[in-house]
């Protein structure tokens, strides 16, 4: 057993002490600041001795903030704790155990001590305490099972512990379905795909800003930090994070700390939602990288997303609003609104999502801007440079596929108009775990992300990758009308019908207009009962009933009639209106996707015409942007360039398997009667 797992299994046995007294959904809220707390104890273990003892001498002496920095020096690190108490020197004093666990919590810097505070800590150490737990809680977390000096669990594996942890606290629940943490060999892939372009060009005290908006636990952060700096340590990198949940949000700030960046980089990860209160709102960042949660709804955030979407183009949302249901194209927008300008070198964005921002939405929904929309507006500024298929059952809490979008608004020349497709969802490119973490069956060695970086940096097509230009994904959602058939006939079902229609039961209310509508029933029930295939033939004998019975019927009435004696029928002439233009039949308008680089008359020529003789293309329908027929919209469907076709089983295969059943069930009455 490896030690993360050990470790993890270790510390998630510590619901088995508290289960009796916590409910299963605050197990967590124990868990994971004793974690954190452990964690820190075993950093500072070596110079614990020099801290307090320059706490002592100099308490009284330096101001606060200058103290503060004298103990961060002795203590070798941005934090530091002045207590003459760690956590195994708790244990001696049983019934003090809670004060001096209060104490040994406010002794920590500022820094830290609010990281704990994000954690409800105190709340935690009083419930323990009220049923007599702390003690046993504090004892296991000092065992040798968690054994968390840096020397034995590196920040890497430190941050998987989290993470599982936290994914086991969801799954045990069954909530947020949404939630899911990165694996690491996914944010190796994308922190690569970030920097891949630039790598060679990065300079001795060159600044580099990373941001996430979705930071979790700071995973893709720190990965980045740390490639680009085995790169060229001479490189200064700078960390801005967000983050929704607290708890995930305190682990974050203090992995920071614990990482050894200082607090600035530590005070640069921000709680609250980045949707309705964006933390960086005047900032523009060099690399972005981010994997927001999958079909997770937004309407917490409706207000503000709602307000911010109002100020246009001057806010993060101006190309348009997703579904409530699924907020991940709110973070994409939100990351582009943060782009370098294009002289200042542009930013470079990977962003993880699944499938549905690559084709939900549609051009004609009310022309309100939605995910299509959204599309459209990062394509058509080519942004979009590759885009890749991942395997299934990548992740810990879902088993979907993911898609890895690489974005810069600053594209290498060859790269400029097109985007790569990249098919990594094959066997060759996963690896079966030996053991699952939750839905995760499947992982990415260090030679398959060197492939899919590789095929990348290739930019070719190949088995595994296909470049389109950008204009192959556009298309202009067309309207196509058929003509109107119907037959009319005056019979008694028909004339009831009558009733039924606004405007002739508008004329009730007065005498004078009851005697109409009577008046307008017996002059129909006047006429033959005759079935007309033609709707002027017909019009021309109702116009004489009209005439015959004296009566003056508005245009409205008149159109009454006609609904209520009309009957669709396939086999009928083509109804026209007053000027001879045929009406359409709403139950047969259809819609075509024609392809940008076609001309819309010519495919309709081409592709409607020979089947449909009498149709013809809503001319009113037209786009908005470039006055074209037709919506613009863009998908982007991986099957599509990526089919591959798979025969259907022989006949007597599936003859055989049929008899086999049938014996199957033959055997089991059988069974039954005897």
């Amino acid at each position: 057993m490896s030690e993360f797992d050990e470790i993890s299994n270790f510390v998630w046995g510590t619901a088995n002490l508290i289960r009796d007294k916590f409910k299963r959904g605050d197990y967590e809220e124990v868990i994971l600041p004793f974690l954190v707390l452990r964690r820190l104890d075993c950093v500072l273990e070596p110079t614990n001795d020099d801290v307090r003892e320059a706490y002592e001498q100099y308490n009284d002496q330096l101001n606060e903030e200058a103290l503060q920095e004298v103990l961060k020096d002795a203590a070798d690190a941005p934090f530091y704790n002045y207590s003459e108490y760690t956590l195994e020197t708790l244990l001696d004093e049983p019934s003090d155990i809670e004060r001096n666990l209060k104490e040994y919590m406010r002794s920590f810097s500022p820094e830290m001590q609010e990281v704990l505070d994000n954690f409800g800590f105190e709340t935690t150490i009083d419930e323990l305490a009220k049923h007599d737990l702390l003690y046993k809680v504090v004892k296991r977390f000092t065992q040798p099972e968690v054994d968390l000096h840096p020397e034995r669990v590196d920040n890497q594996t430190m941050g998987n512990i989290f993470e599982e942890l936290i994914r086991r606290f969801n799954e045990s629940l069954d909530e947020n379905p949404g939630e899911h943490f990165t694996p690491r060999e996914v944010v190796d892939l994308m922190a690569e795909l970030a920097i891949e372009p630039d790598k060679d060009d990065f300079e001795e005290n060159q600044i580099l800003q990373v941001y996430d908006p979705c930071c979790g636990s700071g995973g893709m952060l720190t990965e980045t930090e740390d490639r680009i700096q085995d790169i060229n340590d001479d490189v200064e990198v700078w960390l801005y994070g967000q983050e929704v949940n607290p708890q995930t949000h305190a682990i974050a700030k203090s992995d920071m700390f614990i990482k050894g960046e200082d607090a600035t980089a530590a005070n640069n990860i921000e709680d609250g939602s980045t949707l309705s209160s964006d933390a960086f709102p005047d900032k523009q960042f060099d690399y972005m990288l981010a994997n927001p949660p999958y079909g997770k709804d937004w309407k917490s955030d409706k207000e503000a997303v709602e307000k911010e979407y109002e100020k246009g183009w001057g806010g993060r949302f101006g190309a348009g609003l997703p579904s409530t249901t699924d907020g991940q194209l709110l973070f994409l927008q939100t990351m582009l609104s943060k782009r370098q300008e294009q002289k200042e070198g542009g930013s470079r964005i990977a962003f993880i999502s699944n499938a549905s921002p690559l084709f939900t939405g549609d051009p004609n929904v009310s022309d309100s801007k939605n995910e299509c929309s959204i599309r459209r507006w990062i394509l058509e500024n080519d942004w979009l440079e590759a885009l890749i298929r991942m395997p299934e059952e990548l992740f810990y809490n879902t088993k979907i596929t993911t898609y890895v979008w690489v974005l810069s608004n600053d594209k290498p020349e060859e790269r400029d108009g097109e985007i790569q497709l990249i098919d990594a969802s094959g066997e060759e490119f996963w690896t079966l775990m030996d053991d699952n973490k939750g839905d995760k069956r499947k992982e990415l060695s260090d030679k398959q992300i060197k492939r899919i970086l590789g095929i990348y940096s290739a930019y070719e097509d190949s088995e595994n990758s296909q470049i389109h230009d950008v204009s192959e994904f556009g298309y202009r959602k067309v309207r196509i009308e058929r003509p109107l058939r119907k037959n009319f006939r005056a019979s008694e079902d028909r004339i009831e019908q009558i009733r039924d229609e606004r405007a002739f039961g508008n004329l009730s209310g007065s005498e004078e207009g009851e005697a109409k509508q009577e008046a307008i029933i017996e002059m129909l029930r006047g006429m033959e009962d005759t079935l007309y295939k033609d709707k002027e033939e017909f019009e021309e004998k109702l116009n004489e009933a009209i005439e015959d019975a004296g009566l003056d019927l508005k245009k409205s009435v008149r159109g009454n009639i006609f609904n209520a004696l009309g009957r669709k029928d396939p086999d009928a002439e083509i109804v026209r209106d007053s000027k001879g233009n045929p009406e359409r039949d709403t139950d047969l308008t259809e819609y075509e996707y024609v392809p940008l680089e076609k001309d819309v008359r010519d495919y309709f020529e081409e592709e409607v015409q020979p089947y449909q003789p009498n149709a013809w293309i809503n001319e009113d329908m037209t786009d908005p942007q470039d006055g074209g027929l037709g919506k613009i919209g863009y998908e982007i469907n991986f099957n599509r360039y990526f089919y591959e076709y798979e025969p259907p089983r022989p006949l007597n295969e599936i003859e055989k398997e049929i008899e086999e059943v049938e014996e199957q069930i033959v055997d089991m009455i059988q069974e039954v009667a005897e």
